[in-house]
């Protein structure tokens, strides 16, 4: 299989935009870990052009990189051992150091907890319990780990029964053409609006049947798409097409979050409206995304190696960076405009620290992601960058 470096950007890209994302949480007056002291109600309005797809969009590009691991694995034991191992033992460090930061703020700046970190993280996180409504321990924004990780082995149980061989020749005969644009547009509005009306995640793996309806299909999606130039090709030629209808779901999306900003409601109808064009929104903007990636970005860069490396310590560390940084940030008295500048700030440098220092650490690289062994980039120009995730 040809590697596709516009995917490595897409894939870049993704997990910016994700960060970005997290930060614009600190000021719109939606819930998160922590606030500032005034939140912003048009905030809302671009960051709705993201909310729609972002989450669905990391999935897909997931499964196309499984595809890419799963080639270069010696079977399907070793592919899903080395999965488990490159997921569980970050998800597991993630949760014991990485998370509890984050659950400290929130308690001490949304709840009045008094107590300090030393004695939360030794004591009260490790309760398996609630405290002031927050579920201690938990595993915040891991839980896309977490889903990576069941369905990854969901994928290796389909993998593992007898099957035909024309599965992919259907899957390039069913999106090689228009059908790459109408089809899954017609499933989301299937089964996120009609069957669940899917507005919020709950993260809870066992209620949280509408986001498996949403994430695994866009997950195996990606995972057959690695294999499919005829349905990468569909993609690039429909770009301008599914460009043009994300646009018009977004002006839909962001009129309504203009017209009602911020916790305020529309009416019902308008609510019935704007679920459909989330749903059109998201696909729409994937496919856009993709097709214009692989047409402009599929070239390669000698930031794209590290860069696509150091995606998943990236993931892992920003929200807490985010959180503590913000909470500190609380009673400056600074200007919205100049925290943000200073949370963006931190949060790269803070991400980029975090990955460079532990790639040189033999025994930290596992925690982080990374695979066993010397860094990424003294190995050999022949052996590429494969991503976790």
């Amino acid at each position: 299989m040809a590697r596709h470096y516009g995917m490595d950007w897409l894939r870049i890209g993704a997990f910016a935009i994700l960060i970005l994302y997290h930060i614009g949480m600190v000021f719109v007056p939606w819930p998160y870990h922590v606030k500032a002291v005034r939140t912003i109600d048009w905030v809302t309005v671009p960051m709705l052009f993201t909310s729609p797809w972002r989450l669905t969009l990391l999935f897909l590009v997931s499964g196309y990189a499984s595809r890419a691991l799963l080639v270069r694995s010696p079977g399907l034991t070793r592919f899903t051992a080395t999965r488990t191992s490159r997921l569980l033992v970050p998800l597991a460090f993630g949760v014991a150091v990485i998370v509890p930061p984050q659950s400290w703020v929130e308690l001490a700046s949304q709840h009045g907890y008094a107590r300090g970190y030393l004695h939360f993280w030794t004591r009260d996180f490790w309760r398996f319990g609630t405290l002031d409504g927050i579920v201690l321990p938990t595993w915040n924004h891991l839980w896309f780990v977490g889903y990576l990780w069941l369905y990854t082995l969901a994928l290796a149980a389909l993998l593992a029964v007898p099957r035909p061989t024309v599965l992919q020749r259907g899957f390039d005969r069913l999106f090689g053409g228009i059908g790459v644009v109408w089809v899954p547009i017609l499933y989301l509005l299937i089964f996120q609006v009609y069957a669940v009306q899917r507005w919020a995640d709950t993260h809870d793996v066992i209620g949280d049947l509408p986001a498996h309806l949403g994430f695994f299909p866009a997950f195996l999606f990606g995972f057959a798409l690695k294999g499919s130039p005829a349905v990468m090709a569909a993609l690039v030629r429909w770009r301008w097409l599914t460009a043009l209808l994300a646009l018009a779901a977004y002006a839909v999306v962001g009129g309504v979050a203009y017209t009602w900003p911020g916790t305020s409601s529309p009416p019902q109808w308008v609510a019935d409206q704007t679920l459909w064009a989330r749903q059109l929104q998201c696909w729409a903007t994937i496919a856009a995304l993709i097709g214009t990636a692989e047409t402009y970005l599929n070239r390669d860069h000698r930031w794209r190696a590290p860069l696509v490396e150091g995606v998943f310590p990236f993931y892992l560390i920003h929200q807490t960076i985010i959180v503590v940084v913000a909470w500190w940030l609380r009673p400056s008295g600074w200007p919205l405009w100049a925290q943000f500048g200073i949370l963006v700030a931190a949060t790269a440098g803070g991400c980029w620290a975090f990955y460079r220092i532990g790639r040189e650490i033999g025994w930290l690289r596992p925690l982080i992601g990374l695979r066993r062994g010397v860094a990424q980039a003294r190995t050999s120009a022949t052996s590429p960058n494969l991503p976790i995730v």
